[in-house]
């Protein structure tokens, strides 16, 4: 499977902010959307960074009076990791656990397309366990 698969049932929508948005900014979209990460971008729409909630709360921990007022593009993390639509999901699971991380933009020439969370990869991965026990029971049963 691939993380297409995922893009088609989840949706491509995808919560990004500039690197001049402060961290005040970036809490109020996560909490807004509901999600743990905004992947930051600049003006072409080119990947920049992605901000977690990890990072915010380092910031935090390092300066709690002034963190809120600092810019994103200060406290993101660069170096951003991404899968293409035609990235496997294990492929996907295994990178994610590796590194540490639980969101992974999807991008075709360095553009925004998608992004995933492991919890979207373990939901597939349920699911699929689910369809291939149920495939086996009616093995067994015919």
């Amino acid at each position: 499977m691939l993380v297409d698969t995922i893009l088609q049932t989840k949706g491509v929508v995808v919560h990004t902010l500039p690197e001049t948005a402060t961290l005040t900014d970036a809490v109020a979209t996560l909490n807004a959307h509901n999600i743990g990460a905004v992947v930051v971008t600049n003006a072409g729409g080119t990947i920049i960074g992605i901000l977690s909630e990890r990072d915010i709360v380092r910031q935090l921990g390092r300066n709690p009076s002034a963190a809120l007022g600092l810019p994103v593009g200060q406290c993101m993390t660069r170096g951003v990791v991404t899968c293409s639509r035609d990235t496997g999901i294990a492929e996907v699971m295994e990178r994610m656990t590796r590194l540490r991380i639980r969101h992974m933009p999807v991008a075709e020439d360095n553009r925004l397309v998608g992004i995933v969370s492991i919890g979207d990869v373990v939901k597939h991965k349920i699911e699929e366990a689910e369809h291939e026990a149920e495939v086996l029971r009616e093995y067994i049963a015919s």
